[in-house]
């Protein structure tokens, strides 16, 4: 019994010992616990104490809407197209073309040779007309002196009366064949005028089919005119925006490459076109001649009517902030904050952009640093700097 007591003793101890650790294990993560909690509301507090009153986001100056008189323009598009196109053809047949004195681009004057026909064949011609003529007036001389003689003997009844009528019809028709031959001669002379293709009007050649040594027929094209260089703005306006235009008004065309001309509404097409629904309105473009004329027939341009003036509500354009497609306006509430208002644009004059609706006269929006702000930001608004002022030397 002695020797078994010992043995019980270890094994009571070494249970107690296992029941223990699991408690001080579990007393020890709860004091770790309770200062870490101690800790990091002590943190807390500092960095509290630390951060003081929120700071403003940005610095900012603001403006109010300023109501200024904008221009009223109407954006078109169209075609530039020659005011008249002259087309220059033969008047003479077979004849051989021997000389061609201008190209395409070239400008010309009114009565400048611009091709030349043989001759040789008109100039025959014209000396047997001439030839006939001179024939003509002969036989007239003749008959006519005979008319006068038998006229003399009418009274002592040498001639019978008949024979007398003869006399006088002779003359007559002489006189008729001589009339006859100068109208004969002046048709040749008119077809030696015609060997020689001369400018109708003052222009720029646009179009050339001459070739020298062919043999045309009468009407044959020869050459294309612009005529007096003019050419015009075709502009293709839709009907619900036509009767804002009336002739006289002014437009300001730009072509492609950058060149700008001021033209007149000449004429407004009476038809509208029923497929598209837009009519023509003919604008003149001031003259230009030569191969460096900034416009050119056949070109496309786009142009602006000029319809006055409007009063309107403008802000500066940096103001505007475009985000996802629309365009914003950041409105300086009594707070401090900033409210983002959705605003819908309109026409540019300089550096002011109109504002069709979404904002009232009396609103402060920001100006400087809007495209940096959000909804409710906080800001620091401060007077715009003064222009600069340039010193006197």
């Amino acid at each position: 019994m002695n020797a078994i007591e010992p043995t019980s003793l270890k094994d009571t101890m070494d249970k107690l010992k296992l029941q223990t650790v699991p408690a001080l294990v579990i007393g020890a993560l709860a004091i770790g616990a309770a200062a870490l909690v101690s800790t990091s509301a002590h943190s807390n507090g500092a960095e509290d104490k630390k951060a003081g009153p929120v700071r403003p986001a940005l610095t900012v100056t603001t403006a109010r809407p300023v109501t200024a008189s904008l221009p009223l323009q109407l954006t078109a598009n169209g075609n530039v197209a020659a005011w008249q196109e002259a087309l220059i053809g033969s008047e003479s047949g077979g004849l051989r073309l021997t000389e061609v004195r201008v190209n395409v681009g070239d400008v010309v004057k009114k009565g400048d040779v611009l091709a030349v026909f043989s001759a040789d064949t008109v100039n025959a011609d014209v000396a047997q007309a001439e030839a006939a003529l001179a024939e003509a007036q002969a036989n007239a001389g003749e008959a006519t002196a005979n008319a006068a003689r038998a006229r003399t003997l009418q009274s002592s009844g040498a001639l019978s009366a008949q024979q007398i009528s003869q006399y006088m019809t002779a003359a007559a028709t002489a006189k008729a064949r001589i009339a006859s031959a100068r109208a004969a001669l002046a048709s040749q002379k008119l077809r030696l005028k015609y060997t020689r293709v001369v400018a109708p009007d003052s222009g720029v050649i646009s179009a050339r089919s001459a070739t020298v040594g062919s043999v045309v027929g009468v009407g044959t094209e020869l050459f294309k005119m612009i005529r007096q260089g003019r050419l015009e703005w075709r502009a293709e306006v839709t009907a619900s925006e036509l009767a804002r235009i009336k002739r006289g008004t002014a437009a300001l065309v730009t072509a492609p490459n950058g060149s700008a001309l001021t033209g007149k509404v000449r004429m407004i097409a009476p038809t509208i076109d029923p497929q598209t629904r837009s009519a023509l309105v003919y604008v003149d473009l001031p003259p230009s001649l030569g191969a460096s004329a900034p416009f050119k027939q056949g070109m496309f341009a786009t142009g602006q009517f000029e319809l006055g003036t409007s009063q309107a509500l403008t802000v500066p354009q940096q103001a505007i902030a475009v985000r996802d497609g629309f365009s914003y306006v950041f409105r300086l509430n009594p707070d401090q904050h900033v409210s983002q208002l959705k605003v819908q644009t309109g026409r540019r004059l300089g550096e002011r952009i109109e504002v069709l609706g979404g904002l009232t006269p009396d609103t402060p929006v920001v100006v400087s640093g809007a495209g940096f702000l959000n909804d409710g930001d906080l800001v620091r608004n401060v007077a715009p700097p003064a222009p600069a002022v340039a010193s006197a030397k």
